[in-house]
């Protein structure tokens, strides 16, 4: 029998410069496609990744993300993303994150919850028929990420429309639907530059709803929980469809002074 892996991969990133904001920051979008990268390289070594289920005609989706910052990785910072497989059911599996410097400093967590599809039908399938429930050996109870799953995010109907951008090339992933990151980037172009002069992202939970394609219209509306907590929206607009709009994902997204 082939020896498994460690439970808990570990994988290297540096925060380039042209990854990086006005504060020399690393921008989330660029932290969450380095924590997106580590699920990947995880999944692909232990063997129920993208290229063994791609030819099975499954992947994985990305329901929900919640990232929680103590602070953020500057440009040139060397840095480890961990991740590990939390806990498995029929149709979902959490997995969980860690950032951390190369001193052993820990930057943050991120917890999130992935489904398996059929790339024909986008229907969920049995995660647990992989492999004969390969996965299930890779379950990682023992360590710690001391962040609170996502919640679920209201917001009212009455929440104020603050933008629309209809969704173009540079928006559309390997899957033909928009990219999950691209909605947290286009979310944070809510607020102006100045106001990430002053503040900063503590914590973002995203929970994905349905899929956005190409020359689709999103729609962005915001409102304010409590002081510097807000929630949004993004719903679509299918050309052709009689401008019905459809929810696509939720959003809440905390921050503090710099």
């Amino acid at each position: 029998m082939k020896q498994l892996l460690s439970k808990v991969g570990k994988y290297e990133f540096l925060a380039e410069p042209f990854h990086c904001d006005i504060t020399h920051h690393l921008f989330i979008g660029h932290l969450g496609n380095h924590m997106l990268n580590a699920a990947d390289f995880h999944s692909n070594d232990r063997g129920y990744g993208m290229g063994y289920l791609n030819p099975l005609h499954r992947t994985w989706v990305l329901s929900r993300l919640a990232i929680e910052m103590e602070e953020m990785p500057m440009a040139y910072d060397k840095f480890f993303v961990e991740t590990w497989v939390e806990s498995v059911v029929k149709y979902f599996t959490s997995r969980n994150f860690a950032v951390i410097g190369t001193g052993g400093r820990v930057y943050g967590y991120g917890r999130s919850v992935w489904a398996m599809i059929d790339t024909e039908t986008r229907l969920p399938t049995d995660i647990l028929s992989v492999r004969n429930g390969l996965i299930k050996e890779y379950i990682e109870i023992e360590k710690d990420c001391p962040i609170q799953k996502s919640s679920r995010v209201k917001i009212s109907e009455n929440a104020p429309l603050i933008r629309t951008i209809d969704t173009s090339y540079s928006d559309v992933d390997i899957n033909g639907h928009i990219n999950s990151v691209k909605y947290i980037e286009h979310m944070l172009d809510l607020w102006d530059i100045d106001w990430f002069r002053k503040y900063r992202l503590q914590r973002f939970e995203i929970a994905y709803v349905a899929e956005a394609h190409f020359s689709d219209r999103l729609c962005f509306y915001r409102e304010q929980e409590q002081r510097n907590e807000y929630n949004v929206r993004i719903t679509k607009i299918v050309q052709n469809e009689e401008e019905k709009e459809v929810e696509v994902c939720r959003s809440k997204i905390k921050f503090i002074k710099n």
